[in-house]
């Protein structure tokens, strides 16, 4: 069967399998996260501990991550990945008969929010290394954006879902709900065909030394550190923006769980275009431009959503926000992934998790302490600002970077037996 460019990795059947399942669990993922932000934010009323719960759900990505990329090059991923998701339906499926028996407290979400968190230290790097094996380098970049089509997509559908079915019968359904979609994803990894594969044979250094050769490969290329720079200063200062939507719905657009989660389905939206248009690029040619007018944009859009009383604007002005933070993040992927030997992928995908999802857990932390001296309008609109500037200044490096980018692409492609191409 012949697929369209722009769905082209669907021609792997592992990766056709990979992305039903995945897709049915980010649903229930992206219901939970709605839910649980409603949770504590309905026993607690704080903006600072809604920060805490950020942070404890993340930090551990940006403490164990090196040692997740460690065990995806040196383990079978695929292995790997059926443990972790195992794991997180264990942890929500108790955090579900918690809040159904009504015992649940404070300190329990946080407690499996962490231990959530360091299952994902584990499943991002193994998943973000694995995808290569299932569609090959050729296809690598058009499943990067389908799988971020996916996680927006979900991101659309889950919030909506999640704030009528908190509104109707309450958090903990949420909480099943998504504890039963992890069924999806563990049996399409056990249906792979994909060959059990280590990237590395008998490890010959130590975990520390493979750790460190993952972080000098990162530090030491310049168009990577670059990358992975402006990355971690948009996940810690503009996503945070997600954890104090708890408080723009309810105190500052007067609404409630509906409005919660039509904004966080209106951010879904944006980002599901820009993955979107990532999945209709043919080359690498113009991607690092791409990612300096996408952290501008995003700076931009967060401010006027700080700006906003109204909750059809905010919700308005959120889309595009969704739109330039995904197309960043997606293309950063796309350019790093392209410029990384195959031996170094897990380690180097575990650094990009640490600036990714492990920067966001404290950027959390700021926002929820700054929001009650400054106000969450106040917050979300620095962190804007920092983008915008993030953005300017990492533009202004392009043209130093461009030729050092191509020579890693290249280099890459050529072992791969492909022809070269151009960031």
């Amino acid at each position: 069967m012949r697929y369209p460019h722009a769905v082209r990795a669907l021609r792997s059947r592992d990766y056709r399998l990979f992305a039903a399942g995945q897709l049915v669990s980010l649903i229930g993922t992206w219901m939970q996260m709605v839910a649980q932000a409603w949770l504590i934010y309905r026993l607690t009323g704080s903006p600072v501990l809604l920060g805490v719960a950020g942070f404890a759900a993340q930090i551990p990505v940006f403490v164990l991550a090196p040692l997740g990329g460690v065990i995806a090059d040196r383990l079978d991923r695929r292995r790997v990945l059926v443990v972790a998701q195992a794991t997180m339906m264990v942890l929500a499926l108790v955090l579900a008969v918690l809040t159904f028996a009504g015992v649940v407290r404070v300190w329990h979400v946080f407690t499996l929010a962490a231990l959530l968190g360091v299952a994902n230290a584990f499943d991002i790097p193994a998943r973000q290394s694995f995808v290569i094996q299932m569609v090959g380098r050729e296809d690598l970049p058009n499943a990067i954006a389908l799988n971020a089509s996916m996680v927006n997509g979900a991101r659309l559908i889950g919030p909506a879902v999640a704030g009528a079915v908190v509104a109707m019968v309450g958090e903990a359904w949420c909480f099943l709900i998504n504890g039963t979609s992890y069924i999806g994803v563990i049996s399409a990894l056990l249906l792979m065909k994909t060959p059990h594969t280590r990237t590395v044979g008998r490890a010959t250094v130590s975990a520390w030394e493979s750790v460190v050769e993952g972080f000098a490969f990162a530090w030491h290329t310049r168009p990577v550190r670059a990358l992975l720079i402006l990355l971690g200063l948009v996940s810690f200062m503009g996503m945070p923006y997600t954890v104090l939507m708890p408080i723009f719905a309810d105190r500052i657009l007067l609404g409630g769980p509906h409005a919660y989660g039509f904004l966080m389905s209106s951010a879904g939206l944006g980002a599901l275009a820009g993955s979107g248009v990532l999945t209709l690029r043919r080359d690498l040619h113009g991607l690092g431009r791409w990612i300096a007018l996408s952290a501008i944009g995003f700076g931009v859009c967060l401010i006027l959503f700080s700006l906003s009383r109204s909750l059809w604007l905010s919700a308005a002005l959120l889309a595009p926000a969704g739109f330039f933070m995904i197309l960043g993040m997606a293309a950063s992927n796309t350019l790093v992934q392209a410029m990384v030997p195959d031996r170094l992928r897990g380690r180097v995908m575990a650094v990009y998790s640490m600036m990714f999802m492990g920067m966001a857990p404290m950027g959390s932390l700021m926002a929820g302490s700054l929001a009650a001296p400054l106000g969450a309008p106040a917050t979300v609109a620095l962190g804007g600002v920092a983008c915008l500037v993030a953005g300017a200044a990492f533009g202004a490096r392009l043209p130093a970077l461009r030729g050092p980018a191509r020579t890693l692409i290249a280099a890459q492609q050529v072992s791969a037996g492909a022809p070269p191409d151009e960031a």
